[in-house]
C-alpha cells in the first residue's frame, strides 16, 4: 500500500491535498469557451501514457494527496481508460472524475464499479439548439441519458457543472436549478476563465457573475450559506426544501486563491502549479529520464516552492494564459 506523508506545503502555508489530473487533451464536443472549432491537438507520442499516469498518481498519493480528480479534454475518450481507473481505485484517496456526459451511458456502472464515488457532469443547457451553438454538437440527448445512467449507477454524489455567458445561457439557470432538484443532484454555476484566445465571443460581455446569478435565484429560493466543502472552489448553499446543493464558483468575482489545495497534471505531463499562471515542472521529462520515484518526490516537493500566490485575471485585457481548457484539465 502507498505510504502517505503530509510533504506538499507551499511558500504561503497552503497544504496541496488534491490532484486533478488530465487524460487526454482530446474530446467529442468544441465548447465554445473552452476550445476553438479546429484544434490542433498532441501527438500521441507526447501524451503520458496510463503506466505513466499511474506511476505519478501513486507517487502524489504518497506526498499526501488524499483526492484524484480526472479530467481532459474528455476522460472518457482516452483509449482503455478503465484500466486506469481500476488501479487508482486501489490507491488510498477519493477518486472523482469530471465528465461531458457523452460516454456515461457506456462507462456509468463501471465507473462505480472501478471506485470512483463521485461525478461532476458539465451541462450548460436543456435547449437543443442552444446546446448546438454550445458545444458544436447535436448530443444533448446522449447527454440527458448519460445523467440517467449515472443516477442509477451508485455514485455518492453527482454534481452539475455550468459555465454561464450572459445573453447565451444566463436566463436558463432556474431551469437548471429545478433540473437538477428533480433528480437530487447538485449544480454549480461557474463564471467564464479566460484561459486561450477565442473568437466566438468577447468574454467581457458575455461575463455573468455569481452575485447576479445568487440574487436571481434567491428570488425563487431560500438559499442557505452553508461551510460544506468538497476540496474544490465551488461556495455553496442549500434550500430548505430539497437535498440538492447550488454552488458557485468565481474566478473573477470572488477569488478562490486564498485556501487554494491542488495543482493539476496536463495531459503531456506538465505539472501545473496554478490554473492562471504558467508556472509549471515538466514531470514527463524527468519520468522519460529514467527517474526513480524518490527524484520524482524531490521534484514534486521542490516544485511547491514557485507555486504563486493567486491567479489574476481580467476581462479587458487578451488573456496571458494562451493554453486552452482542455490542456489545462478543468
Amino acid at each position: 500500500m502507498t505510504q502517505q506523508t503530509d510533504s506538499l506545503v507551499d511558500g504561503f502555508g497552503r497544504h496541496i491535498h488534491y490532484l486533478r489530473m488530465s487524460v487526454t487533451d482530446r474530446c467529442d464536443f468544441r465548447c465554445v469557451y473552452c476550445m476553438s472549432e479546429n484544434m490542433q491537438f498532441l501527438p500521441r507520442e507526447q501524451i503520458l501514457t496510463l503506466e505513466e499516469m499511474l506511476r505519478l498518481s501513486q507517487v502524489f498519493v504518497s506526498l499526501g494527496v488524499r483526492k484524484l480528480r480526472l479530467t481532459g479534454g474528455e476522460p472518457l475518450v482516452r483509449r482503455n481508460l478503465m484500466w486506469l481507473m481500476e488501479q487508482l481505485g486501489e490507491l488510498p484517496a477519493e477518486l472523482v472524475m469530471t465528465t461531458n456526459g457523452s460516454q456515461l451511458s457506456r462507462f456509468a456502472t463501471d465507473l462505480a464499479g472501478a471506485g470512483v464515488s463521485r461525478l461532476n457532469i458539465s451541462l450548460d443547457t436543456l435547449q437543443p439548439e442552444r446546446f448546438r451553438q454550445l458545444t458544436r454538437t447535436d448530443r444533448l440527448e446522449q447527454v440527458l441519458k448519460g445523467i440517467d445512467a449515472a443516477c442509477n449507477a451508485g455514485f455518492k454524489r453527482i454534481k452539475l457543472n455550468t459555465v454561464v455567458l450572459k445573453g447565451r445561457n444566463d436566463d436558463e439557470v432556474p431551469a437548471l436549478v429545478e433540473f437538477a432538484r428533480q433528480r437530487g443532484l447538485d449544480i454549480s454555476f461557474i463564471e467564464e476563465m479566460p484561459l486561450g484566445h477565442i473568437s466566438e465571443h468577447a468574454r467581457a460581455e458575455t461575463f455573468c457573475s455569481s452575485e447576479e446569478l445568487r440574487e436571481r435565484l434567491s428570488a425563487r429560493y431560500e438559499l442557505l450559506p452553508t461551510a460544506e466543502r468538497t476540496g474544490g472552489p465551488s461556495r455553496y448553499y442549500r434550500m430548505p426544501d430539497s437535498e440538492s446543493r447550488i454552488g458557485f464558483i468565481s474566478p473573477h468575482s470572488h477569488n478562490f486563491c486564498g485556501d487554494c489545495n491542488r495543482v493539476r497534471l496536463t495531459a503531456e505531463g506538465r505539472l501545473l502549479l496554478c490554473l492562471g499562471n504558467e508556472h509549471s515542472l515538466d514531470l514527463r521529462a524527468l519520468l522519460r529520464a529514467g527517474a526513480d520515484d524518490d527524484a520524482l518526490r524531490e521534484a514534486i516537493i521542490g516544485s511547491m516552492a514557485i507555486k504563486p500566490e493567486r491567479h489574476h485575471f481580467n476581462l479587458d485585457e487578451e488573456p496571458q494564459i494562451l493554453r486552452f481548457m482542455n490542456m489545462t484539465g478543468g
